[in-house]
């Protein structure tokens, strides 16, 4: 690619236009700050926002977007490193049918899987509810390999047991050996977990019921983040 001094010069020189970012103030610099994507006054440009946000932030967004003539994609994935770089992460797009029509071919080779999910907002929402499974699951398989340990279970005969029964799956064959070898090299860090599973437990709270697995597990996280491990992975949780 071409580096750029700012978001402005990018849209100037493209139609479609991605963003993946930690916080909305920088989104929100990106897009409708003085050197963002609307500064560029490009009519029909799209933008993808491929950060993990509030589903009614995202929706916000797109209206501003659109008001400046900039059709937008709530457009997250689910996958951490290994699988950006193996190209296996899922993308789920809230947006118009007809931009995620024009989105799609790009799209497409990035994922095992692109999926138009309905308005604006709705991708941010499915990815919410992916992350209060994952995130959840997460903190149960490290106490679960935890007590087989404490119990005197090997590492290999919980992998050989687990893997064929009902825990099998992606979450016990990218995630526990991570586990049992303490490998806290960040993937995903605890500091993400702890506001990914803040947006769940606010948008349930929203919809009239609590999340009491997920308030159980999210706790776990802030204690590892209170104990200094806000940037390690999260599987660091096993030592809280």
């Amino acid at each position: 690619g071409t580096p750029v001094a700012s978001a402005k010069e990018v849209a100037e020189n493209a139609d479609i236009t991605f963003s993946i970012l930690l916080k909305p103030e920088h989104i929100e610099e990106n897009t409708l700050g003085p050197k963002g994507i609307v500064a560029a006054k490009k009519k029909g440009l799209i933008h993808v926002e491929m950060s993990t946000m509030y589903p009614s932030w995202q929706a916000g967004l797109a209206e501003k977007l659109r008001a400046q003539g900039i059709e937008m994609l709530d457009a997250p994935i689910s996958g951490s490193h290994p699988k950006v770089d193996n190209r296996t992460i899922s993308i789920m797009v809230g947006g118009k049918k007809e931009v995620f029509d024009r989105v799609y071919p790009i799209l497409k080779p990035l994922a095992v899987s692109v999926d138009h999910t309905g308005p604006n907002g709705t991708g941010a929402t499915m990815k919410v509810v992916t992350n209060l499974f994952v995130n959840s699951a997460l903190a149960l398989l490290c106490e679960t390999i935890l007590t087989g340990e404490r119990c005197g279970l090997s590492h290999e005969t919980m992998m050989t047991c687990l893997s064929k029964g009902s825990v099998k799956g992606a979450m016990l064959d990218q995630t526990a050996p991570r586990i049992m070898a303490r490998d806290f090299a960040p993937r995903g860090a605890v500091e993400i977990f702890v506001k990914d599973m803040g947006m769940a437990i606010k948008l349930a709270k929203e919809k009239g019921f609590d999340l009491q697995i997920v308030k159980a597990a999210r706790e776990m996280f802030m204690r590892a983040e209170a104990a200094g491990w806000a940037k390690d992975d999260a599987v660091r949780v096993i030592e809280v």
